[in-house]
């Protein structure tokens, strides 16, 4: 009977069924962050006591301890399950219908990168004389902006050394215990990535005897955790702060916009869906140049007669 299925047992049930396999595994595992969530929250409410005043207090208490986007998208998957339980006929109405969406209040983190003078420091510091290590990877990271999974799924065949350009059309699913190629976190991150000479250079010589389309970097299973412990040691031998490996990717989009290079072609770099992403990821920088420029708007009016 409908009156005995619990909530969570009907999201656990439509999760198995329509999602899995039909989305990523790094999607799936979202659904299931959602189902242990709503365990913890109303282990016991069931398809019956659904009302919009319960959906309304399920929604209340996750949002008391998560920011307001986080509470979205816990609330999307709840509303996506309970719109098929609906069609089913297995409740008579929407629950989530005009559902308030609240959170703590958003924690504005602050975004660490390097100066061009510290990445240069750091750079000085990374051992290129010998074959693949984890020095070219942060390399790699410093010159082309590319995020963890997409540098670990840079093989040989991505370069066309002859165009100076790398091909970004594929991830390594670091991740999952097995391993493998992953599609890129968008449509948008699919892109050609011009290279300057000394790094078409160095990754010509390092990739010349290497397996095509085999990844350079992944030896075995690679953890996130590794290589920013690794940058972390970098970091302090070089004498400039210590930053992630995600803080290499923030270094070179703000170096190139200090350099005057457009939002709009940073954001082609980054592979961001659009520019309003760049803005937002960015807006201490973008500000902070729109002042410079109206220090230059200002010199130049006064000058005129």
């Amino acid at each position: 009977m409908t009156e005995n299925v619990r909530f969570c047992q009907y999201f656990k049930q439509w999760m198995e069924l329509y999602k899995a396999g039909a989305v990523r595994p790094v999607t799936y595992q979202k659904y299931e962050m959602t189902y242990k969530q709503l365990v913890a929250l109303a282990p016991n409410m069931t398809l019956e006591e659904l009302s919009r005043l319960t959906y309304q207090q399920l929604l209340n208490d996750y949002a008391e301890t998560h920011e307001r986007q986080t509470t979205m998208d816990f609330h999307r998957h709840l509303k996506s399950s309970l719109l098929d339980a609906l069609e089913e006929g297995m409740i008579g109405r929407d629950p989530t219908r005009k559902a308030i969406i609240k959170g703590t209040s958003h924690q504005q983190h602050k975004i660490k990168f390097l100066h061009q003078y510290e990445l240069q420091a750091l750079l000085n510091e990374l051992d290129l004389a010998g074959e693949v290590n984890w020095d070219y990877f942060i390399l790699l990271i410093s010159k082309t902006g590319l995020r963890f999974a997409e540098a670990l799924g840079v093989t040989p065949d991505s370069f066309d050394f002859a165009h100076q350009t790398l091909t970004v059309d594929k991830t390594w699913d670091y991740k999952s215990s097995l391993g493998g190629f992953a599609p890129t976190k968008n449509e948008s991150s699919v892109r050609k990535i011009p290279l300057d000479w000394q790094t078409v250079i160095q990754f010509s010589q390092l990739t010349k005897h290497l397996p095509e389309d085999k990844p350079i970097f992944v030896q075995g299973k690679v953890y996130n955790d590794t290589v920013n412990h690794y940058l972390e040691r970098l970091c302090k031998r070089a004498q400039v702060p210590v930053i992630s490996v995600h803080g290499l990717r923030h270094t070179h989009a703000s170096l190139l916009l200090y350099a005057g290079v457009s939002i709009a072609s940073v954001a082609r770099r980054l592979g961001h869906s659009n520019m309003t992403t760049t803005q937002q990821t960015y807006i201490h920088i973008i500000q902070e140049l729109e002042n410079q420029d109206n220090d230059k708007v200002m010199k130049h009016l006064a000058s005129l007669i």
